[in-house]
């Protein structure tokens, strides 16, 4: 058995076992067991004749041959899917997407969505930004966005007035919730009446943050205890005892122990619409392709959260 026998499945498992450190978490990014790795490792040292990795107890570590391997592993595993990508329609060559969210997007949305585009789409590099929703709103019509992840609450009205009108999606729409102390009075049911809102400390947004900050149509002028920009500051301080505040109902899996996000029953619904924005006319392959991982992305979480 010579190296030009060795199969594209050990070539594959040896470069995550490399980039790794370990076989154990190759198998579990590869989905195979640490049985199977051992053993394509092992048909890969055979083919080459020579021990590529030196098996410790704090992981593996590449041999002067492994290093070769794997350098030529990586090229040619590179290869084949870029062949696999073209054969199926998808891009073939480096594409960058520029991307811009506002800031609970960025921590409930983004981040699955550009791993699961690392997965699929490696050929695609996204660069992002965050920013307010009207920022985003000037930045796509200068054409230094692409897409952009934008909030907006009722009454729904045009993100702005100028034409041609952006094309828009609607991705979610949820209901907003108020976050409080797991040991406040306001946590002990399963939801919050709206006028037990009234004489509580907020914890404001800045600007024009839709997602968080103090109830809408509060009959009082509310107390406001801190005025925070950063939405994971907000929760801290909530779970710190020291106000509570509004969040978006996507954010409610990414609250820090000590806080509750409930929702607000008594008054008229309130809900948050996630739109994706663009401007019109055709996309490119790379920009759809983000555009529609974005989407899946977003079903799915509402899915779970509902689940």
């Amino acid at each position: 058995m010579t190296f030009s026998d060795a199969s594209l499945t050990a070539l594959r498992v040896f470069r995550e076992v490399a980039e790794r450190g370990t076989l154990t978490a190759a198998a579990a990014a590869l989905g195979y067991t640490q049985s199977a790795v051992s053993r394509q490792i092992a048909a890969l040292e055979r083919a080459a004749g020579t021990p590529l990795m030196e098996r410790r107890h704090d992981g593996v570590r590449l041999t002067p041959a492994g290093r070769i391997v794997a350098r030529r592993a990586a090229a040619v595993v590179d290869q084949i899917d870029a062949t696999a990508r073209e054969l199926a329609g998808l891009p073939d060559d480096r594409a960058t997407v520029r991307l811009g969210w506002f800031a609970s997007a960025g921590a409930a949305l983004v981040p699955p969505a550009l791993a699961r585009l690392r997965r699929t789409h490696p050929g695609i590099t996204v660069v992002g930004r965050e920013g307010s929703t009207p920022a985003l709103v000037r930045a796509i019509r200068a054409g230094t966005i692409d897409l952009a992840l934008v909030a907006s609450a009722p009454p729904y009205r045009p993100l702005d007035a100028e034409t041609p009108a952006l094309q828009v999606r609607i991705l979610t729409e949820r209901d907003l919730r108020v976050a409080v102390p797991a040991d406040h009075p306001l946590a002990r049911g399963h939801h919050i009446d709206v006028a037990d809102l009234r004489g509580q400390s907020w914890i404001a947004g800045t600007g024009d943050d839709l997602s968080m900050g103090v109830w809408p149509g509060l009959d009082e002028r509310p107390a406001i205890a801190h005025t925070v920009r950063d939405w994971l500051a907000k929760l801290e301080l909530v779970a710190a005892g020291c106000g509570i505040t509004t969040i978006p109902a996507s954010l409610t899996p990414a609250c820090p122990p000590g806080v509750r996000a409930l929702p607000v029953h008594g008054g008229p619904g309130e809900y948050r619409r996630l739109l994706l924005a663009r401007l019109p006319g055709p996309l490119a392959d790379p920009v759809a392709r983000v555009a529609e991982t974005l989407r899946a992305i977003a079903v799915e979480s509402v899915r779970d959260a509902d689940a």
